[in-house]
């Protein structure tokens, strides 16, 4: 296989195994070329790229931007709050009239569920979903699972455990496709009233206990709490919750194995996990951030390719 078989990158959900392989290999390729002296390539020379985030971002801006960089790609930055959407504008009159410019692919971070997949079918672009609301963030999965695969050798038969808000996160929906379809166990960790119902019929194992999740897995992926996206109070407190679900050194020293300690970030420290653990032997939080510069290279690199 050389090719994606989807358009657009809008869900994890859209994409076969033989996909997420297929980035996999050339984010391998990409990981290569970002760690020479010379860290670009013309592969994308002639494509003009839109990051158009409707909602605060840093990490996966720079990520996307440094990735469209590295493959010489023409760049437009757009952020709603210094644009015509702050005086009303429509998402889709926006896009229209960043579209007129001639713009090859849109890379959109939205507050809507949907709306990369609204947009799809509207526009003629290539749409690239970097999170929308409560609903994926394809790329994080990607990073997160070919992440595993570098650090344990594979995920095929891994035990993944994600730990936190799952209510509210994006993260965690696209993270449970991507590792099924690699053919990983996952189970889900936190206070009932952040695991979404009826969650179990996609196929995961749910546990409220911290130590029983850690004692059951080989990877443990550690989800901050959503407060940006919370109308009521799903806890007591921020204390109470550390003490239950906060990674610590200890917690992890007291089990009689290694586990692999992940985080998509912004990291809360000392909330779901102590400074101790994300900068300690058992986190790959660096060589994920590392690793998102490559896959999101190799998502856009196979994107534009498609429309050739």
């Amino acid at each position: 296989m050389t090719q994606l078989s989807v358009k657009h990158l809008l869900g994890i959900k859209d994409l076969k195994e033989e996909d997420i392989q297929l980035i996999f290999e050339t984010a391998d390729n990409f990981k290569t070329i970002i760690n020479r002296p010379i860290k670009k390539v013309p592969s994308l020379r002639d494509i003009t790229v839109a990051n158009l985030f409707f909602e605060n971002s840093t990490r996966t801006r720079i990520s996307f931007e440094l990735a469209q960089k590295r493959l010489s790609a023409d760049v437009i930055n757009f952020s709603s709050s210094s644009s015509s959407v702050s005086k009303g504008e429509t998402l889709i009159d926006t896009v229209r009239n960043i579209l007129s410019m001639k713009v090859d692919m849109v890379v959109m971070r939205h507050p809507s569920p949907g709306a990369c997949v609204f947009l799809a079918k509207h526009i003629d672009a290539t749409i690239l979903n970097a999170g929308d609301g409560t609903h994926e963030h394809p790329t994080q999965a990607l990073l997160d699972a070919y992440s595993i695969k570098e650090a344990t050798g594979g995920v095929t038969g891994k035990k993944v455990a994600i730990i936190g808000d799952i209510l509210h996160s994006r993260v965690a929906l696209s993270n449970i496709y991507c590792l099924q379809k690699l053919g990983a166990e996952v189970m889900v960790c936190g206070p009932s009233t952040l695991i979404p119902r009826h969650i179990e019929q996609l196929g995961v194992k749910v546990e409220h206990d911290l130590r029983k999740a850690l004692e059951w897995c080989d990877v443990a992926n550690m989800l901050r709490i959503q407060f940006e996206r919370q109308d009521i109070k799903y806890f007591p407190s921020l204390r109470e919750y550390s003490m239950q679900y906060g990674l610590t050194l200890d917690i992890l020293n007291s089990i009689d194995k290694d586990i692999t300690i992940m985080h998509p970030g912004p990291i809360n420290r000392g909330v779901e996990i102590t400074s101790e653990v994300a900068d300690s032997d058992y986190s790959i939080i660096l060589d994920q951030v590392e690793n998102g510069v490559a896959i999101r290279m190799a998502c856009m690199f196979l994107l534009a390719k498609h429309k050739e």
